[in-house]
């Protein structure tokens, strides 16, 4: 009997088996997408940094300008005028606060500053109300018409009307009060309410409406009791935008006021003495002006947020 030769080979392999080819190295996938992961987020740290650097500079592009007034409000009459310029006072004084609020009529001229503020932007926001809705909800040509008229206006320059405008009050009988002043001011605040306002309501859903009127609301009704109340943030931001209109109103509150109506920009404006223009007090005012338009910004800042972000998320 013929026993077959065996040969077997160094690596173990017997012979006349064929040997599997050795796979090629290949770098793992996962290593790949770390790469493009780690470049990632290196884009988006810059591109956070670049949003970081822009902010700050306008930031500084926005509060210097206020910062710049609040510190001269604080100087001394010779810092003031003083060249070059510096930033903080040399020497801190509170004289400048006394001198300015101690003036006759500066105490009257805010009264008549709040109180045309507040008629302007309650006729601003009563009639822009009614008009967004019915533009919005009625979708109409002459409403379209209508709105895109109310924005033509706003290019008109306020010099061109004001003259006119006072005419008219003086044939009233209207010159030199707050009511004639609060009409001229919401000729200015009235067509930007009415496009906010627009805005604000093509962002409530039909059926909200829809529903009122189903258990029993009028359209008057689904409007005060439904609608309202959901466009509340979008009637703050409206209110401080005309609220800041008057407020900060020059060339009408000049042309229409003299003695018992002025306000405080013309007051401020009238700060001068024999040797040139009063900064100190002129800036110790516009400062103390400036404090009620902020705590309004500061106590509605939930609503301005609610009514800026109105409609963002749709459902």
């Amino acid at each position: 009997m013929r026993v077959a030769e065996r040969t077997t080979y160094d690596g173990g392999t017997p012979a006349g088996v064929p040997t599997e080819p050795a796979a090629p190295t290949v770098t793992p996938p996962y290593r790949r997408r770390g790469v493009n992961r780690e470049g990632l987020e290196a884009g988006r740290r810059s591109t956070r940094a670049l949003l970081w650097v822009l902010l700050a500079a306008a930031m500084v592009l926005y509060g210097f300008p206020f910062l710049y007034l609040l510190f001269t409000s604080f100087k001394t009459p010779i810092d003031t005028i003083a060249v070059p310029p510096t930033i903080l006072p040399r020497e801190w004084t509170l004289e400048n606060y006394a001198n300015a609020l101690g003036r006759n009529g500066v105490l009257a001229s805010f009264i008549n500053s709040v109180q045309t503020a507040i008629i302007s932007t309650a006729l601003s926001l009563v009639l822009a109300v009614p008009a967004a809705y019915g533009i919005t909800r009625y979708q109409t040509l002459s409403g379209r018409i209508f709105i895109m008229g109310a924005l033509v206006t706003r290019m008109v320059p306020p010099v061109a009307i004001g003259i006119p405008l006072a005419s008219m009050m003086a044939a009233v009988g209207l010159s030199d009060t707050p009511i004639a002043l609060s009409i001229a001011h919401t000729t200015i605040s009235l067509p930007l309410s009415i496009w906010l306002m627009s805005s604000f309501f093509e962002a409530v859903p039909k059926d909200l409406e829809e529903a009122a009127t189903v258990d029993g609301c009028s359209r008057l009704g689904a409007l005060w009791r439904v609608v309202i109340p959901v466009v509340s943030g979008g009637i703050a931001v409206t209110a401080i935008f005309a609220f800041l209109a008057s407020w900060n109103e020059f060339l009408f509150a000049l042309l229409m006021t003299a003695i018992r109506s002025q306000t405080t920009p013309v007051v401020i404006a009238n700060f001068q003495t024999q040797f040139g223009l009063d900064w100190g007090s002129m800036t110790a005012l516009a400062a103390v002006y400036s404090i009620p338009v902020i705590l309004l910004t500061l106590l509605l800042q939930r609503k301005i947020v609610a009514g800026m972000t109105l409609g963002a998320v749709k459902g």
